[in-house]
């Protein structure tokens, strides 16, 4: 899978502009806030029918004007495939695969298959469980379009439970057996997913501890430890138990919403005790050893976004990156830099192909 070409208009500080992409390394260097990011996440947008940095869709449309229209010609299996993300404001978001629109926006996550490094994803350690769960999520959403309906739908459960609990508090009844009815669509839903996610860390653990030691040449350890109240109990006893607090709280206290992902280094929480250093080696761990699983989970070469990435690595992380690229561990690359010189040096290292675009 590659991308061969791309058409942005009207996306965030693009007005329009065109690009025919090389197979293998892709470079966009110029100033900051020039627009390098915003075009890797048009890329992103297309893989995921989202922005990596900006959940509000509507913000993604350029100051002043009405729509967006992300346009591309991608290369799957030596077929041309052409998708496109089009808004307008007040409608609904279209993404289309060969000018045919999608119904479901889960029918085409993980056609592309795409992984991005950026500085943001900092937020994995430094921001709430809700952030790591939506990483677990999004892995295995790329390979198990059932897995993500199930999501969609427990969420909805959730929010439905929610909604009758605010209302019991606000009128101040109970009604025990209309509770019951969410409970019970909910525990077969919650045990799905739990499972799904206990299975697909089990696979994910050992290739991101991997990427780890090639990376930092660190004696310590790290761990990835999935902290999930399932462990203890089903969903049905969880909301039995609960009960009282959930009535209080008017909100569901208990269940896989409330699932975590604990990052440790030797044996301590890595948002305390891990250093600078460590901490960027192990979020790019975290999300190499996403390409390798998504890439042998389902036999394509995803392709690669590296944001900013070289401006905020030491020479000898970014060295071990770039022997990875000559290994062919990775198929098509997106790199921005704000260092035309530096960038150029370190891709021609990998004796590859590349395009550099200056913005």
């Amino acid at each position: 899978m590659f991308l061969q070409h791309l058409t942005l208009l009207n996306y965030k500080n693009i007005s329009t502009q065109s690009f025919d992409f090389d197979s293998k390394i892709n470079c966009f260097v110029g100033k900051n806030g020039i627009g390098k990011t915003n075009i890797l996440d048009a890329i992103y947008h297309l893989a995921y029918g989202k922005s990596y940095f900006n959940p509000l869709a509507s913000q993604n449309i350029k100051h002043d004007e009405d729509f967006f229209l992300i346009d591309a010609i991608f290369n799957k299996n030596e077929q041309e495939e052409k998708i496109s993300c089009s808004l307008k404001r007040g409608q609904k978001k279209i993404i289309k695969r060969n000018n045919k629109i999608y119904e479901k926006l889960s029918e085409h996550i993980g056609f592309v298959p795409l992984v991005i490094i950026s500085p943001s994803d900092t937020d994995l350690i430094v921001e709430g469980s809700e952030t790591r769960r939506k990483f677990i999520d999004s892995v295995i959403s790329t390979l198990d379009n059932k897995y993500l309906n199930e999501l969609i739908q427990y969420q909805k459960l959730i929010a439905q439970r929610n909604a009758l609990l605010k209302y019991f508090a606000l009128n101040q009844i109970f009604d025990k057996d209309n509770l019951a009815i969410y409970d019970d669509q909910l525990e077969p839903l919650g045990k799905i997913i739990f499972e799904k996610r206990k299975h697909f860390l089990d696979q994910f653990i050992p290739i991101f501890q991997k990427y780890y030691t090639i990376i930092s040449s660190e004696a310590e350890t790290v761990q990835l430890i999935y902290q999930s109240q399932l462990f203890i109990s089903d969903l049905t006893t969880l909301f039995k138990q609960n009960l009282n607090k959930d009535r209080a709280l008017q909100y569901t206290s208990t269940g896989i919403h409330k699932d975590d992902l604990s990052f440790e280094i030797d044996n301590f929480p890595i948002k305390k005790f891990g250093s600078q250093g460590q901490q960027k080696s192990f979020l790019i761990a975290l999300k190499l050893a996403q390409f390798e699983f998504i890439k042998e989970q389902s036999g394509e070469l995803p392709i690669l976004l590296f944001d900013d990435i070289f401006d905020k690595l030491d020479e000898s992380r970014v060295s071990k990156i770039v022997t990875m690229v000559n290994d062919a561990v990775f198929g098509q690359i997106f790199i921005s830099d704000t260092h035309a010189e530096r960038t150029e040096n370190i891709i021609k290292n990998t004796h590859q192909s590349y395009t550099i675009y200056n913005l």
